[in-house]
């Protein structure tokens, strides 16, 4: 990306104008894509043997694991691996469900390796589709008002068949 001046707003004002060398805007068409390739070494670094998954999108990272304690290591070893991209979990918009026969089990917190607490949900909303906490896997679409029958939720079914599967949207 070529050099461009940009502007912030700050309060009720707007900063002084600087020059931004490097990124693309917000919103570009592109940025979905440079995210995912920035991120190539995290995905691969998951261990699919252990039926953990990494699946990134635009800036969101939804991570998958059949054990709290398996998912609480997929944590720390995505944000080692963020720290080293220099980018950081957004705790406050992050968050922990579980799936599975013990899904209403209470559990404390995680909390990352910064030390912030990343709480449990009843529901995290995945690229437009909300997924429950339930002892099946179950997605609702709140503005139609009805489950979803469609290839989406049939692709996170298939990935999302272990006995418990925990579930973390993390967002930068």
């Amino acid at each position: 990306m070529m050099h461009f001046q940009i502007s912030l707003p700050v309060q009720t004002k707007t900063s002084a104008f600087f020059t931004v060398a490097y990124g693309v805007r917000q919103g570009s068409v592109l940025a979905p894509f440079l995210f995912a390739v920035y991120l190539d070494n995290l995905c691969e670094m998951c261990s699919f043997d252990r039926g953990r998954f990494i699946i990134v999108y635009a800036d969101d990272i939804l991570l998958l694991s059949p054990s709290v304690m398996d998912f609480e290591k997929l944590v720390h070893l995505c944000e080692r691996e963020l720290i080293r991209l220099d980018m950081t979990i957004n705790a406050k918009k992050s968050c922990c469900l579980r799936i599975g026969p013990r899904c209403d089990v209470e559990w404390a917190n995680l909390t990352t390796l910064s030390g912030h607490v990343l709480s449990w949900t009843k529901e995290i909303r995945y690229l437009g589709i909300f997924i429950i906490q339930s002892r099946t896997f179950k997605c609702a679409l709140y503005a139609k008002s009805c489950f979803l029958a469609n290839s989406r939720s049939r692709s996170l079914y298939a990935i999302a068949r272990p006995s418990v599967v925990c579930l973390s949207v993390c967002r930068m």
